[in-house]
Order: structure tokens, then C-alpha cells, then sequence
């Protein structure tokens, strides 16, 4: 325990790509507008003399461009993505967890009870030289030459089992002994226990009448070969044995007795005289969602890695069943002891199954993953797990099984332990980062018109045309629109039949970025115009500032429409529901003729009287503002591109 404190205190864990890049464009936003702020304070107070309006522009022009919103959209997205998980029975501990999650690359997954259903069923034991298939349970007769292979399997469990192969075998010894004399009630006196050099335990019990104790051993079957002091040949024998069983995709299990006269018990288990009883194999059926899912992950382009304690041919029998790509080529814990990292970066590549693995080697495994540069989600169920779960980019603990250490060394936990709640929380962690791409654009794009708006009177000396106070009735509906409403859009068409984004992929990629800045070139183009004529046609400048903000809600509301999807057109967007987005137009248009229409407010906003014919001259210009890009996304579905690729 204090080893594996030291390695958890020793793992430093990684900023998300999406925290690092956040981090990075505020910095840097907030330095180039603490600038233009006050060249424009003092461009407006030398050149024009008015410092109170080149202060309240300055303030204006910083509001415009402050990205506030970053804040909120990361908090209210991630949050509410956690939420989401949750409902697939995926607890989220790690709130940056919801960001990388769309972005795995490769799932490493337990075997049992996360590929399996951890449902232990005795299938076929082995004993004095003959097989029997016990898989039949309802009509089962126990030869003779068995009872002992029971009796001492029993006897090295517990008495009141909560393991399922102990489980299983005293509810077969139950069924198969009921009227033999192999049933005991003897007192257990000494336990001695699973160790990292011996993968085998063994109880001591008190057996009175004979004035003797009897040791039952059970284990890994190279562990019981070794309690019994078997020679080479002995031991290949008896392998043969064990691979038929683990062709069979069973677990297998050694079984070994011995007879200690007299006082003190020896310290190790090694020093009693054990004699070879024979093997149990026992099944554990998989998931009926996991080859479904493993098919689903290949569609996403994710690798799937199977890591088992089993042997490999059990390993491979059920790489099989589930459907992971070349099961045949199978890495061994012994094979990971004498690999250096660069030779086994090279092997990791293409090995999908690893067998006869320690969980201190999943460490290794992940290791060796990263250092390819894969974003790597490893589950695990014990302490000794936790330093892997903690190194991985998403470390999954199990929550039915999983110890306390696993699960605070985790950035989600599987409540139900199964491999498809994985996929489930991959598929909404893509879901997620679409949303958080189409919010950071729609921000981008709104900003531009804003912006463009505050310099305007300070480079051709026309009327301000914002005021502080614009700018915040804007965020009343910028706020909730790159929040909610983007947070709550339905998943983009085909979201598990592309590649998981690249590790080093940007948010604001090149093309997210041109796109954005020309949707919000378009709005401000716009609202220019309409601003310009309503003064060529020598309207007040209250007028012509109401009629370019009203021409700049429009084009909001539809910077919103147009980015709800990169791949539907608008009319098609209407199709998914998403009440958010009906709360905030309604808002937006309800408290726009609000400050229009009451004298107060429309005084407070320093606008002039409204038409109704200057209304429809706004909607058209805010329509015409998104038209193009509609018209790319036409052209694009035509043509089978993918606008929003990740």
C-alpha cells in the first residue's frame, strides 16, 4: 500500500487540451484589449477631445471583446455533460473527463465482470487422468474420482463466499456432496493467503477425530504445480491439460491437499507436503451489449485492448466471441517483464490482447500507449490499479467491484460495470465537444459585429452606435444561446462513424475560425448598411441606432440558427427539439420591444421612434447576414463534406 501511495504521489496529472487552449486565448484576448481600450481612450480624448465618449467606447469596445462567455460555456457544458453520463450509469469525478472522453483513442478494458458478466459457472473439472463436463447442472452425477477435487475446492474457500468462483464451487459441492461424507464442518485454524510471488492461498483446518490438520490449496495451476513439487515433466503434462480447458475460454483453477501432524503450522506454504487433486475450469459469459459496442468503437476508429490475468488461450477464446481484431496475437505479463519501453511502443501498436498480466503491469501498459501518443481510457477494479487509472487520460473504475482507492484514483466510474456504459460516455463526450465547437463559434462570430461596431465611430468619426449598455442587453441573450442552447443540441449525424479527434486538435481550428470570423463579417456588414442608409436617408441617429441594433439581434438570432448545425440546414434544425432555444428568441424579441417600445427604456438606449416597416428592413438584412453560409452547408451536404469533422 505505501508502494503504490508513493507511485499515486508521484503521477502528475495532465491539463486537458481544452484547458490549456482556453487558458491561452484569454491570456492573450485580455492583453490586445487592455491595448485597443486605451489607444482608443486616447485617440478619442487627444484627437477629438471627447474623453467621456472615448472612455465609454473604450469600455465598449472591451466588452465586445472580452471573451466572458468562456467561463460559462466550459462550466455550464461540462457540467451538464456530466449530468448527461450519469443517466448511462457513468459517474463523472473528473469534470475534464467529459472533454476527453470524445477524443479516446484507445479503450483498455478488464476482462472479468467488465467484458464478462462476473457470473462464475463450474464448466468442467479435471481429476486422476479424465475430464467431465459439469456444465449441466440439473441432472449432474459426481463420479468418485471428482469428489475429492470438490471437497478440497470447497475447503479452500471461504465458508460463506462472496467471490463468484468461490460461489460457484460450494454451490456445486452443495449440489454434487449433499450425501457423501466430503461436506465438513471442521474449524479453519490458519489461512494463508494470495502473495505476488505465489498466486495460490491455502486453509488449514482442525481435524479432530484424526488428530491431524489437512491443508487445501487452490490457484493459478503453475502456482499449485509449484506447491506440489512437480518436475518438468509432470508440469508440461498437466499444461496440456489446462490449455485444453482454456481453449474453451474457461478460467482455470489448480486444486492441491495435504495432511500436518503435530504443532507449529509451518510459515510458508511451501513447506507442506501437497499432492496434486486436479483442475477446475469455470466460465464467465460475456455481455450480450459488448460486441456491439467493440463494433462500434471500430466504426469510431477506437482500438480496443483486452488485459486479463488468464491464460492465453482463454484470453483468445474470448477475444473471439466479442469480435477484437487479432485475437491470436496475444501479449503475456512474462512477455511485458522483459520488454524494454521503446520495444514493447513498437509491439503495443498492433497487440489488441494482453493475458497472464499483473495490475501492476496495466502501468506499463498505459505507459507505453501515451508514448505513442494515444489518449488512452483504462479500467481497473483494485488497489493496485490505481496508479494505471491515474496515468491514463480517463481512468474507469468499476463500481460494483471497484475498491475505494480505484475509484478516487478514477475520472469516471461505471456504475453497472459494463464495457458498453464506455462507449455510451465516449458517444456523449463527442457529442459534447460538437456542442462546445459550434458554442465557441457562434461566440466568435457574434463578437466580430460587436466589435466592428465600437471601432467604427473612432475610425470614421460617424455617431457612436453601442453603448455599454447595448452590450449588455446582448449578453442577456448571448449568455444563455452559447450555453444552453447549444449544450442542448442533438448529436451531429453519423458521431461513431469518424475518427476520434487528434490529441493535438484544436478547438478553434483554421477553418472553424475563417468561418466564424466571416459570419460575424456578414452580420457587421449588415448592420453597417443599414445604419449608413438609415442616415443617407437622413433619419436621426436615434433612429438609425435602433434600426442597427435591431438588425444586429436579428443577425444574432440567426448566427444562432445557422450554427445549431454545421450540417443541417436551418429548416432541417427545426426538426430536433430543444426548448432552450425557444426560450431564448422568445426572450430576446419580447425584451427588444421592450426597450423599443417604453419611453423609458427606449431613452435609456438612446433610440429614436421604430416602424413597422423598419422592423421587416431589419429581419430581411439579419436574414440576408446568414444566407451564405446556409448556402455552403447546401452545397456541402450535396456533396458528402463534413463541415464539423470533430
Amino acid at each position: 500500500l505505501g508502494k503504490i501511495g508513493k507511485t499515486l504521489s508521484s503521477i502528475d496529472e495532465e491539463g486537458t487540451t481544452l484547458q490549456k487552449e482556453t487558458s491561452k486565448i484569454v491570456k492573450n484576448i485580455f492583453v490586445l484589449v487592455t491595448f485597443l481600450c486605451a489607444f482608443i481612450v486616447l485617440i478619442y480624448g487627444v484627437l477629438h477631445g471627447k474623453w467621456i465618449d472615448g472612455i465609454l467606447s473604450g469600455i465598449t469596445l472591451a466588452m465586445a471583446l472580452l471573451p466572458e462567455e468562456f467561463p460559462v460555456v466550459l462550466t455550464v457544458f461540462l457540467a451538464l455533460g456530466a449530468w448527461r453520463i450519469s443517466k448511462k450509469d457513468v459517474l463523472t469525478r473528473k469534470i475534464s473527463a467529459v472533454e476527453t472522453l470524445g477524443s479516446a483513442t484507445v479503450l483498455c478494458s478488464d476482462k472479468t465482470g467488465t467484458i464478462t458478466q462476473n457470473k462464475m459457472s463450474i464448466s468442467m473439472i479435471y481429476s486422476k487422468g479424465g475430464f467431465l463436463d459439469v456444465s449441466n447442472k440439473k441432472e449432474l452425477h459426481l463420479p468418485e474420482q471428482f469428489h475429492e477435487l470438490i471437497e478440497y475446492g470447497v475447503l479452500a474457500s471461504k465458508k460463506d463466499p462472496f467471490d463468484p468462483m468461490e460461489k460457484a464451487l460450494k454451490e456445486l459441492g452443495l449440489k454434487t456432496l449433499y450425501d457423501t461424507e466430503h461436506l465438513h464442518n471442521w474449524p479453519m485454524i490458519e489461512e494463508y493467503p494470495l502473495s505476488r510471488q505465489l498466486l495460490a492461498l491455502s486453509h488449514v483446518w482442525d481435524v479432530q477425530v484424526r488428530g491431524s490438520h489437512m491443508v487445501a490449496a487452490k490457484g493459478a495451476p503453475e502456482a499449485i504445480f509449484d506447491l506440489c513439487h512437480m518436475d518438468a515433466e509432470q508440469k508440461e503434462h498437466l499444461l496440456e491439460k489446462v490449455k485444453i480447458m482454456a481453449r474453451k475460454g474457461l478460467r482455470v483453477l489448480g486444486v492441491a491437499k495435504a495432511e500436518h501432524k503435530g504443532d507449529p503450522l509451518p510459515k510458508h506454504q511451501h513447506d507442506f507436503n501437497f499432492e496434486f487433486v486436479g483442475l477446475i475450469g469455470l466460465s464467465d459469459p460475456i455481455r450480450e451489449s459488448v460486441p456491439e459496442a467493440i463494433e462500434q468503437c471500430y466504426r469510431s476508429g477506437i482500438r480496443v485492448i483486452m488485459i486479463t490475468g488468464d491464460y492465453p488461450e482463454t484470453a483468445q477464446n474470448i477475444a473471439e466471441q466479442i469480435g477484437l481484431k487479432d485475437p491470436d496475437d496475444i501479449l503475456t505479463g512474462k512477455d511485458l517483464g522483459e520488454m524494454s519501453l521503446e520495444e514493447l511502443k513498437s509491439r503495443i501498436s498492433r497487440v489488441n490482447v494482453f493475458a497472464r498480466v499483473i495490475p501492476e503491469q496495466k502501468l506499463l501498459i498505459v505507459s507505453a500507449l501515451k508514448a505513442n501518443g494515444e489518449i488512452v481510457a483504462m479500467t481497473g477494479d483494485g488497489v493496485n490499479d490505481a496508479p494505471a487509472l491515474k496515468a491514463a487520460n480517463i481512468g474507469v473504475a468499476m463500481g460494483q467491484r471497484g475498491t475505494d482507492v480505484a475509484r478516487e484514483s478514477s475520472a469516471i466510474v461505471l456504475l453497472n460495470d459494463d464495457f458498453s456504459s464506455v462507449v455510451a460516455a465516449v458517444r456523449l463526450g463527442r457529442r459534447i465537444f460538437d456542442g462546445l465547437k459550434k458554442a465557441m463559434a457562434y461566440i466568435v462570430s457574434i463578437h466580430v459585429p460587436i466589435a466592428g461596431l465600437s471601432l467604427l465611430p473612432v475610425l470614421t468619426g460617424c455617431p457612436v452606435i453601442l453603448y455599454p449598455v447595448h452590450i449588455v442587453f446582448l449578453e442577456l441573450i448571448i449568455d444563455p444561446a452559447c450555453s444552453l442552447v447549444f449544450e442542448g443540441e442533438a448529436e451531429e449525424p453519423g458521431i461513431m462513424d469518424r475518427p476520434p479527434r487528434g490529441p493535438s486538435e484544436s478547438l478553434f481550428g483554421k477553418k472553424m475560425f475563417i468561418i466564424s470570423l466571416l459570419q460575424g463579417f456578414f452580420s457587421l456588414l449588415a448592420v453597417v448598411a443599414v445604419f449608413t442608409i438609415a442616415l443617407w436617408l437622413k433619419k436621426s441617429t436615434g433612429e438609425a441606432r435602433a434600426l442597427a441594433f435591431c438588425t444586429l439581434i436579428a443577425s444574432n438570432i440567426g448566427l444562432i440558427l445557422t450554427n445549431r448545425s454545421w450540417s443541417k440546414l436551418i429548416v432541417d434544425s427545426f426538426k430536433d427539439p430543444n426548448p432552450a432555444l425557444a426560450w431564448v428568441i422568445s426572450g430576446a424579441i419580447l425584451f427588444l420591444g421592450a426597450v423599443l417600445y417604453i419611453p423609458f427604456l427606449s431613452e435609456l438606449f438612446h433610440f429614436g421612434p421604430m416602424h413597422a416597416n423598419d422592423l421587416l428592413i431589419t429581419l430581411v438584412a439579419g436574414t440576408f447576414a446568414i444566407l451564405w453560409f446556409e448556402a455552403v452547408k447546401y452545397f456541402c451536404v450535396k456533396k458528402h463534406y463534413v463541415l464539423l469533422k470533430n
